[in-house]
This record gives structure tokens, sequence and C-alpha cells, in this order.
């Protein structure tokens, strides 16, 4: 299912930023750079609450629990559970993406120190290494994964896991392909991730329940118009339910 709006993004914040490769010297970014990057993160950009946004969906497409920003020539997946229920978005801009999940938090502390710990103890257990650093949306993990190739081969993927603690929220995003390791390459899909705006609602939630998702209008049309099943070829195609894999999902277009 392909849908088409264009909005563009802060394409301007190109210029901000040296070519200094994410794994390098922090030393090598541009001191004004280097201020926001290392600053103490208070959200004052952004990701955003539901309730501090005067109109939340005002250029963002409605998952739910997360409204994404259009950004110009992005492609929006969704990456479904079974055939109703959405797990996590993943925005594609250029050769760069990054997945998307909120999650319940406890209305008095943050959960991206814990879970900067589990996911670093997990990739190590898979053989994998991990570095912290400070980012842009302040102390984020920066991976070498190892992965399987579709050949049978063995190799690594790149990735940036970066977090933000909200009230009563967590939204965590996995940065893959060019943003993983260069700055420059990374800014439309830091923009879309920084103009997210999450709504965890009134519902009791457990701490580190994930936010339920659920699929912008125009994709349910779209569904329901095809009402292909899975197993002639739909948009679901199977797959683990893992960050460093694609899982079922859809694909729109903007």
């Amino acid at each position: 299912m392909v849908f088409r709006r264009g909005q563009k993004g802060d394409s301007d914040r190109r210029d901000r930023v040296s070519e200094a490769d994410a794994y390098g010297d922090l030393s090598e970014i541009k001191d004004e750079e280097r201020k926001i990057s290392l600053a103490d993160v208070s959200r004052a950009a952004g990701p955003w609450d539901f309730n501090e946004v005067e109109d939340p969906k005002a250029g963002r497409v409605d998952l739910g629990a997360l409204l994404v920003p259009a950004v110009e020539g992005m492609e929006l997946r969704l990456e479904m559970a079974d055939a109703e229920q959405v797990i996590a978005a993943t925005v594609v801009s250029r050769q760069s993406a990054v997945q998307l999940q909120a999650f319940a938090a406890p209305r008095s502390e943050g959960i991206w120190a814990e879970v900067r710990a589990e996911i670093a103890l997990e990739i190590s257990k898979q053989g994998g290494t991990v570095d912290e650093r400070d980012g842009p949306f302040g102390i984020e993990l920066r991976a070498q994964v190892p992965v399987q190739a579709p050949d049978g081969s063995r190799g690594v993927q790149l990735v940036r896991f970066i977090g933000v603690d909200g009230p009563r929220w967590f939204l965590r995003g996995v940065v893959s392909g060019q943003g993983a390791v260069q700055p420059k390459e990374a800014l439309d899909i830091e923009h879309v991730f920084r103009d997210t705006v999450v709504s965890r609602g009134n519902t009791p939630m457990a701490p580190r329940d994930p936010i339920p998702l659920r699929m912008p209008a125009e994709a349910q049309e779209a569904m329901q118009q095809q009402a292909v099943p899975a197993e002639e070829g739909s948009q679901y195609t199977q797959g683990d339910l893992n960050p460093f894999e694609r899982g079922p999902e859809i694909t729109e277009r903007r």
C-alpha cells in the first residue's frame, strides 16, 4: 500500500553538524553542536507529550500512542505482531531509519538508564559490542550487533539506541543505516524522533508495557479494500519481532 503526502523537514539543520564519524572522537564536532549534544536533555525541544502541543495531529501521522511527523520522501513501516496489533513504527528517510516504540514508565522516575544497561547486556551476550556516548538526546548506545545475511554469512550491523523519558512514558529509537555512523545523515530521522508526540493516555499500565499503537486511517481503509489473505501475498510477511530484524509490516510512503 502506497500513500503520498509531501512535507519538508528541517533541512537547514544539515549545515550545523560536521562530518565526524559517529564512532569517532566527539572533539571533532563543532563547539556549538557539542553544546547541544552534551547538554542535559530536558525535552525543551522534544519529543513531546500530547498535552504539550497545541495541535499534536497537525503534520503528523496518527498511530494512536505515537504521532509521527511527516518528512518529505519518508517511508513509514508498521511492524505487526499479528493482523491487528502494531508493535512499532519505523521511519525510513534516504539511507537511514529509526524504529520508534513507546513504553509506560513510572510517574516519579525514568527508565532509560535501566533499559540501556539491559540492552548492553543482551548485545554482549550475542557477541556484539556496545559503547555509551553523549548524543543529541543525551546518553545513547552505539552498538555493533552480530547479524546473519540472507546468504548465511555472518557480519555486524551498526546501530544507535536513543531514548528519552517523558511524563509516565519512555520513547525508544533504534537508528540504523547511514544515520548510525554519520551524524550528517541522521538529521532527518533525528528530527522525526525529536518532533514525535507521545499520547500515553490515562489507562493504568505497568512500567515498560508497550503503549498500544494503531494503523493510520488510510492504511485501515486500504487493507479493507484489498482484503488479501496473508498466504496469498499480502503486505504482511513473517519475521522475528526483533529490533535488528524487520518484522511483519505495512509500508506507507509520504
